[in-house]
C-alpha cells in the first residue's frame, strides 16, 4: 500500500506540473525545476531507513551530478528549433545526456572522486 501511495504522489506531482505547463510555460518551468523528485526521494529515503547520513549521501550525489543534466536542456531545445521533430529531438537528447553522465563520473573518478 505504501508503494502504491508513493507512486499516485509522485505522479499526481509530474500530471500536476504538465497541466500547469500547458497554461503558462514559466509557471511549469519554475515547477518542474524545483527538486521535487529529489525532495520526494529523500523523504521516502529517510522514512524507510531513518538514517539521515543516507539521505547527506544521496544529497551530495546529486549536487555531483547536477551538471551534466543541463546537457539535456541545452541540445533539445537547440535542435527543435533546428526544426528536428520532437521524438527524434528527445532521443537525442536523452543520448546526449547518458553520454555526458558517463563523461562526467568518468572524469570525476579520473581526479578522485568516489560517486
Amino acid at each position: 500500500m505504501y508503494l502504491v501511495l508513493r507512486a499516485l504522489l509522485s505522479g499526481a506531482i509530474v500530471v500536476a506540473a504538465s497541466e500547469l505547463a500547458r497554461r503558462s510555460s514559466i509557471l511549469g518551468a519554475i515547477i518542474v525545476s524545483l527538486p521535487l523528485t529529489s525532495i520526494l526521494a529523500m523523504i521516502w529515503l529517510y522514512r524507510e531507513t531513518g538514517d539521515s547520513r543516507e539521505v547527506t549521501d544521496l544529497s551530495w550525489a546529486i549536487l555531483w551530478v547536477f551538471a551534466p543534466s543541463l546537457v539535456f536542456f541545452v541540445v533539445l531545445p537547440l535542435l527543435l528549433i533546428h526544426d528536428v521533430s520532437f521524438w527524434p529531438s528527445l532521443v537525442l537528447a536523452i543520448v546526449a545526456t547518458a553520454l555526458a553522465y558517463g563523461a562526467w563520473v568518468f572524469a570525476g573518478r579520473q581526479v578522485g572522486l568516489d560517486f
